[in-house]
């Protein structure tokens, strides 16, 4: 075990085991569809569209309606005509409203046509085959590029930038952002670009990606008297629940009531334990369907996503085409970096106006230079729907700039660490992107230069001599040495850099609510919620601190509507700073009522000896609450060695270490676990993951065709932590659950071009795509050492 048990009030800063870890680990959690099943429960089934972009023309549900077994049957016609987006965010306003529940115009393969609700799942499904169903199909457009120009077919015809947000339906643009900036006494990229000592220029490419989730999308609703927010008891009135596996409990909410025309105290959504989110799970998938059946059957229905409809219809990882221009002088400073960003957001414009802004905010920020320009355009195809995933588009642009940085080193005889040094912003520079960001960004911390020099240290520590006696099979891909390798390897060794927001911009609101419990612990109320992010166990390891008390004394609520405070969600990686805060604030002012309670009782008891009976202490409570603003930033730098096999591809890792600036840690190993799994989630979609789709239709439909990593796959990597204070955090800390990912990606790719001399720029770097990259490239002799 590598957890320790805290002393009363010494939680904060140690590797105290998460309260639910014996149950997740023996199975006995309960996940979202985990609880008993309520009396009467009904199953959905949806038929999906087999057109990636089509008309219906004459829908017939009659037959279906008569089926055995069903309760209900839905089409386009028996629904609300309301359109909004399924992605949540804090203002709806940020994405487009170009959604319905069910539309008569079907945009890719697998979208909604009709519900089929009845007593089995099999039976609703029975029920779909009975739809009779008349389509025109319309022509479709499924690369970005031509979808944007003239004469492509449009996806949102009259779709404007002021009632639904979309950019230029008569383009397929939903967002876009065109800037270009020149500091003074400065005339511009391409003048800066001319006069550069070293200059690149090149177009790198990232896939689709699955969040590949434990627990798929799923909801239970049903009508019930729910308790009364303002005093927890029963009131009159049925209460639509909705039990999901979802990040945005309160979001969710607010957008049901919308839809539906309830009022939001009618409407109560609950997350329990969520097995696994990404942010995949940031939209609203399901509940809308388990809603509605509900309201019009009267009884329990559910909906459980098959795996095979989590690849097909659910929204995945934003493929993107980043087109990089960057220069440098002889002494290797930045002259200009420009970038121009296509974006595939599919069918559909959920997360794409903030995965894109936010794709080309931090990741040319982070970077000082005089001239800056920023062109990006995400755009509707008839392919299946892109959304949030972690990093939620850094990851991509990342890739691109630090293979660019690389390749400017390289060209001036730099070391890439050195050149990164040269570079970097630095406390008291502007944040610049395509011109200086206003807002409430801040450096609460700077940790950059730390973890840039203890990836260097780590990468250039001696390392063991070859095994002179080789084993018979292959070297495991966690060794770290070369122990194996002959001489058709080639080693080599890459970094990569990313920074991001601790907080997502425009404001993330929480509330918290600590209270004492009739037994005398402690009891907190919170919003936000737990999908393995670990916020539940830091959320008692900071009220355990505040308090004084043991961690063991303290139990978290979180994700119930009804019975906690707002939160506006978990993700952007603010569990731990926005609604973390907020915990500290409510624990740190229940303290001081308890304490001056106790003084109180032994003046009474003219100083005697003596606690206060917890019979007098149950049902004192107090709360507090954050806006997310001011916001900070983090750091993160990831190294690799490889070993690549010039002639088959294959590449091995042979070390990985990653540097975090995450201010205070709040969990060591709860954090390691967090970089650990962000390492092994990157390398996936780094190396193996691919959604493959064909004129429309997603080919990798089962877990068999999509390569995840398993645990052999992974290496072991190696996690340093950057000494430093945050002064916005709680008690000095930084978030650091998205960050991980983003520059694992580009420091492999760098790694490889070390090795070989060919540098990969197309996401994933599969092993075949590498195999041809080094057999048509020119420039393939190997630049790195040979192999023992």
């Amino acid at each position: 075990m590598n957890t320790e048990v805290a002393e009363p009030g010494e939680a904060f800063g140690r590797a105290v085991v998460a309260p639910a870890a014996a149950r997740v680990v023996s199975g006995r959690e309960s996940y979202t569809l985990d609880e008993p099943a309520p009396p009467g429960l009904l199953h959905v089934a949806v038929l999906g569209s087999p057109h990636p972009h089509a008309r219906i023309t004459r829908i017939d549900a009659t037959a279906a309606r008569g089926a055995p077994g069903v309760h209900l049957v839905l089409t386009h016609h028996d629904v609300p005509d309301i359109l909004f987006s399924t992605a949540r965010h804090e203002n709806r306003l940020d994405d487009p409203d170009d959604t319905r529940i069910l539309d008569p115009v079907l945009r890719f393969v697998g979208q909604r046509v009709a519900v089929a609700v009845a007593e089995t799942p099999r039976q609703a499904r029975a029920a779909l085959a009975l739809v009779d169903v008349e389509y025109e199909t319309l022509p479709a457009v499924f690369d970005p590029e031509a979808a944007r120009h003239p004469g492509a077919p449009l996806l949102h015809p009259g779709k404007t930038p002021g009632e639904h947000r979309v950019a230029e339906a008569s383009r397929n643009v939903v967002a876009q952002l065109h800037e270009e900036y020149a500091e003074p006494g400065h005339d511009g990229v391409a003048a800066a670009l001319a006069a550069s000592a070293a200059s690149v220029e090149g177009t790198w490419t990232t896939d689709r990606v699955n969040h590949v989730a434990l627990e798929t999308h799923g909801a239970r609703s049903w009508l019930a008297p729910g308790p009364d927010p303002s005093t927890g008891s029963g009131r009159d009135g049925d209460v639509l629940h909705v039990r999901t596996s979802t990040q945005v409990p309160f979001l969710v909410r607010d957008e049901l009531a919308r839809l539906l025309d309830l009022p939001e105290e009618r409407v109560r959504v609950v997350a329990g334990r969520v097995g696994g989110g990404f942010g995949g799970k940031q939209e609203l998938l399901v509940e809308d369907v388990v809603a509605l059946a509900t309201l019009r059957t009267g009884r329990p229905v559910q909906w459980e996503l098959s795996r095979e409809e989590q690849f097909t219809t659910v929204p995945c990882r934003h493929p993107m085409r980043i087109g990089v221009r960057a220069g440098a002088d002889a002494e290797g400073r930045l002259t200009a970096l420009a970038i121009d960003v296509l974006a595939d957001t599919g069918a559909y414009g959920n997360h794409a106006p903030g995965v894109m802004f936010h794709g080309v905010h931090e990741s040319m920020a982070v970077y000082r230079a005089p001239n800056k320009r920023v062109g990006a355009e995400s755009v509707y195809t008839n392919n299946v729907p892109s959304g949030a995933f972690r990093g939620y588009g850094l990851g991509q642009v990342q890739f691109a700039i630090e293979g660019a940085i690389d390749e400017l080193a390289a060209q001036l005889g730099i070391d890439p660490v050195e050149m990164r040094r040269r570079n970097v912003i630095r406390p008291g520079d502007a944040f610049v992107v395509g011109r200086p960001v206003d807002g409430d960004l801040e450096y609460g911390s700077y940790g950059l230069d730390q973890c840039l020099d203890l990836v260097e240290s780590a990468l250039a520590r001696p390392r063991p001599p070859a095994d002179p006696h080789p084993p018979v099979d292959p070297p495991s891909p966690v060794e770290p040495a070369e122990t194996g390798l002959d001489e058709e390897w080639s080693v080599g060794s890459g970094v990569a850099l990313a920074m991001i927001a601790t907080i997502p911009p425009r404001g993330h609101f929480t509330h918290a609510k600590v209270s004492v419990d009739a037994d005398g612990d402690f009891v907190v109320d919170v919003g936000t919620a737990e999908f393995g992010n670990g916020t539940t166990t830091v959320h008692a390891q900071i009220a355990a601190t505040e308090l004084g008390v043991p961690v063991e004394r303290v139990r978290v609520r979180p994700s119930d509507t009804a019975t906690a405070g707002y939160d506006t969600g978990a993700f952007g990686s603010a569990g731990s700073v926005v609604a973390g805060l907020a915990v500290a604030r409510a624990a740190s002012s229940l303290k001081t009522k308890l304490d001056q309670l106790s003084a109180g009782y032994l003046s009474s008891r003219n100083g005697s000896a003596g606690q206060i009976p917890s019979t007098q202490l149950a049902g004192i409570w107090a709360e507090a609450t954050h806006d997310g603003s001011p916001r900070s930033v983090a750091f993160n730098v990831h190294g690799f060695r490889v070993g690549v096999h010039r002639g088959t591809g294959e590449v091995r890792i042979l070390q990985s270490v990653h540097a975090a600036d995450a201010g205070v840690v709040i969990n060591p190993e709860q954090l390691r676990g967090q970089i650990d799994g962000g390492v092994g989630q990157a390398l996936g979609s780094a190396m193996t993951e691919r959604m493959v789709v064909r004129d429309g239709v997603v080919v990798t439909r089962t877990l068999r065709r999509y390569r995840v990593p398993q645990l052999a796959d992974i290496p072991v990597t190696e996690v340093l932590f950057a000494d430093t204070v945050d002064r916005l955090g709680p008690r000095g800390a930084k978030s650091m659950s998205e960050a991980p990912y983003n520059p694992v990606a580009p420091a492999l790719a760098n790694a490889i071009a070390d090795a070989t001399g060919v540098r990969p720029r197309d996401l994933p770097i599969q092993r075949d795509r590498l195999w041809e990259l080094l057999r048509t490239t020119s420039a393939a002799a190997p630049t790195g050492r040979a192999g023992p």
